[in-house]
């Protein structure tokens, strides 16, 4: 199947603005899976379609991909091997969640828990800290940060304390 004849995806719907009446497949992506700009995929019932967004995008579970040719994909998080961390105390929590933030750690923030990729270092500064640590599966669906989306890379971690350096509107790594 050449490129012309793939349907195009080239628009976002937020969970929410669109109807479940109108999904002809869905794909089930991991986080990394889920920031793209262009790439090909094939959905679970079987239509291949080429994702081809402006810019790359940050797709959340719930979200469709509308087909230029009509028609919606449905985004659903795949669960994905994670570490649930939880407290004593809500102050303790908010505590860890600093040190997670200073690191540029992509966290899922739950209420009575966090959610992290599983990182043996930052899992053994966790247990130095006292959290209750346990290894879970479930879609995993980071804050983007209050720099954007940036953060989301796997590589993109910082294992020592203060790392000297501050974040404007046009820092790079």
């Amino acid at each position: 199947m050449d490129e012309e004849s793939i349907p195009r995806a080239t628009e976002v719907l937020r969970a929410g603005t669109w109807q479940d009446a109108q999904a002809r497949d869905s794909v089930l992506l991991d986080f990394d899976d889920r920031h793209r700009r262009r790439r090909l995929y094939t959905g679970q019932g079987g239509l291949a379609f080429l994702l081809d967004l402006p810019e790359a995008t940050v797709l959340r579970d719930g979200d469709g991909l509308a087909l230029a040719t009509g028609g919606v994909v449905r985004v659903r998080a795949a669960p994905e091997p994670l570490v649930e961390i939880t407290a004593a105390t809500r102050e303790h929590l908010a505590r860890l969640a600093w040190h997670l933030g200073n690191r540029h750690l992509p966290t899922q923030i739950e209420g009575e828990r966090l959610l992290i990729r599983d990182d043996h270092v930052i899992v053994h500064m966790l247990e130095g800290l006292g959290a209750t640590l346990r290894k879970v599966d479930a879609p995993f669906d980071p804050e983007g940060g209050a720099y954007g989306e940036h953060n989301r890379q796997p590589g993109h971690h910082h294992h020592h304390g203060d790392h000297g350096h501050h974040h404007d509107h046009d820092h790079q790594h």
